[in-house]
C-alpha cells in the first residue's frame, strides 16, 4: 500500500464511529492487561546482611527485565518495589505494611532471616492481606505455612547433607555455631538429629547474639572442645567474624557452612589463609560456570542486563529462581492476576524445571526444593568444585 493510500484508510477508520469505537475498545483492553504486576520485596539493602539482600533483589529485577523486555507475561510486566529493613526485626513488619499499602503488590518476595520472617509471620499480616510471600532466606528452620513459598532446600537439608559427607570421611566429632534466638531450640534438636543420623555427635554448641558479631564466647567453647569440623549456621558476617577469631587464635577444624554464608562478604573479609578449605552448602547450582542449563541461562542474561554495582553470587543466582517460578505463577493466574489466584498457581506447581534446578509444591510440603550441593572455596575466594 503507498502512503497516500494508507492516509486514505487511516481516515476512513477515523470517520467512522463503529471503527473508531472499536480501535478506542481495543486499545482499552490491550491497556488493562498491561497494568504492571508489583512484587514487593522488604529485605536488608544495607547494615550486616547488604550483600544478599541486594543480590537477591538484583537477580530477582534481572530477570524480569529480560520478561519485560519480550513482551511481559499475558500482556502484563512484572515489576519489583523495595523497602530496605536493614537487617532488623523490628523493621520488618512495619516496612511491609507502609509497602502493602503504597505499591499495592499482589506478591511478596526475596524476605531474610530468622527473627525478620518470625515477626511477620506472628503478626498474621499474609492471611490478613491474602498474599503470597515466594522466596526467603533464614538461618533457621521455619515450619510448612499457608502463603509462605520457599524455592530452595531448608536448612535440615543441608545439615544432613553437611554432616552425611562428614561421616563417609570419617569425621564424627562436630561443633556447631549458631544466631541465638527464639528459634534456636528448634534448631538444635534438628541439628543433633541430622549428625546422630549420620554417625556423628556435636561436642560443642556455640552461640552468638542476634544481629551481632559477638564471637568471644562461641570461640572460646569451640577452641576448648577441639571438634574435627565446625558447621557454621550464620549470615555471612557472623560466619567472616567467627573464621577471622576462630584461626587467629588457633582453631584448625574443618569449617562446614550454611548457604547463608555468603561467598563475597567472606572473600572480603579474610585473608587467604584464612579462607582456605571451608566448605559451603549451596541450595542451588553454581552461577560462575555452565553446570546447569539454569547456570548458563543466568550468564547468558546477567552477560546482558547485570548491574556492575552488584556482583554476582550465589544470593543473585537464587533472586533469579525466585523470579522464574514468580513469572510461571503470573502465567497460570491467566490475564488478571489477583492475590488469590497467584497463590493458587503456586499451589499448581508440582514439579517445574528451571533447566536441570526443580521447584515444586505440595500440601504441608512449601520447601520447593531439595537440591544441595557442598561447594569447597579457595585461598582466593573462589569456588574450586
Amino acid at each position: 500500500m503507498n502512503p497516500s493510500a494508507a492516509a486514505t484508510t487511516v481516515r476512513h477508520w477515523l470517520a467512522s464511529p463503529v471503527l473508531c469505537v472499536g480501535v478506542l475498545l481495543a486499545a482499552m483492553v490491550g491497556a488493562a492487561q498491561a497494568a504492571p504486576i508489583v512484587v514487593g520485596q522488604v529485605a536488608p539493602l544495607s547494615g550486616l546482611k547488604a550483600s544478599d539482600g541486594r543480590g537477591y533483589s538484583a537477580g530477582m529485577q534481572m530477570y524480569f527485565n529480560h520478561v519485560n523486555k519480550a513482551g511481559g507475561i499475558n500482556g502484563n510486566t512484572l515489576v519489583l518495589a523495595r523497602k530496605d529493613d536493614g537487617g532488623r526485626a523490628d523493621q520488618t513488619l512495619a516496612a511491609t505494611q507502609q509497602l502493602l499499602a503504597e505499591q499495592r503488590p499482589l506478591l511478596l518476595a526475596g524476605y531474610m532471616g530468622a527473627g525478620n520472617l518470625a515477626a511477620l509471620q506472628k503478626s498474621g499480616l499474609l492471611a490478613k492481606e491474602k498474599i503470597a510471600l515466594v522466596g526467603y532466606r533464614s538461618s533457621t528452620f521455619q515450619p510448612d505455612s499457608p502463603l509462605l513459598y520457599n524455592v530452595r532446600a531448608g536448612l535440615r537439608d543441608e545439615i544432613g547433607k553437611i554432616s552425611e559427607h562428614l561421616a563417609t570421611v570419617g569425621i564424627t566429632k562436630l561443633g556447631l555455631l549458631y544466631e541465638d534466638g527464639p528459634d534456636a531450640p528448634a534448631l538444635l534438636a534438628s541439628a543433633e538429629e541430622a549428625v546422630k543420623k549420620n554417625g556423628g555427635s556435636l561436642v560443642a554448641k556455640g552461640s552468638y547474639e542476634m544481629d551481632t558479631l559477638r564471637m568471644e564466647n562461641a570461640n572460646n567453647l569451640l577452641q576448648a572442645a577441639k571438634p574435627q569440623a565446625i558447621i557454621l549456621i550464620t549470615s555471612g558476617a557472623a560466619a567472616s567474624a567467627f573464621i577471622e577469631k576462630y584461626r587467629l587464635e588457633g582453631g584448625t577444624a574443618r569449617l562446614f557452612a550454611s548457604s547463608d554464608v555468603d561467598l563475597e562478604q567472606l572473600a572480603k573479609r579474610l585473608a587467604e589463609e584464612h579462607m582456605q578449605g571451608i566448605s559451603i552448602a549451596q541450595v542451588t547450582p553454581n552461577p560462575y560456570r555452565p553446570s546447569s542449563k539454569l547456570s548458563k541461562e543466568f550468564r547468558e542474561v546477567q552477560a546482558k542486563s547485570g548491574d556492575p554495582d552488584v556482583p554476582v553470587s550465589y544470593a543473585m543466582m537464587e533472586g533469579y529462581i525466585t523470579a522464574k517460578v514468580i513469572a510461571e505463577a503470573t502465567r497460570r493466574a491467566g490475564a488478571r492476576p489477583t492475590r488469590e489466584n497467584l497463590a493458587a498457581a503456586l499451589d499448581s506447581i508440582d514439579s517445574l524445571d528451571l533447566g536441570g534446578y526443580t521447584v515444586g509444591y505440595r500440601p504441608g510440603q512449601r520447601g520447593g526444593s531439595r537440591f544441595v550441593e557442598l561447594s569447597i572455596v579457595s585461598a582466593t575466594g573462589r569456588i574450586r568444585q
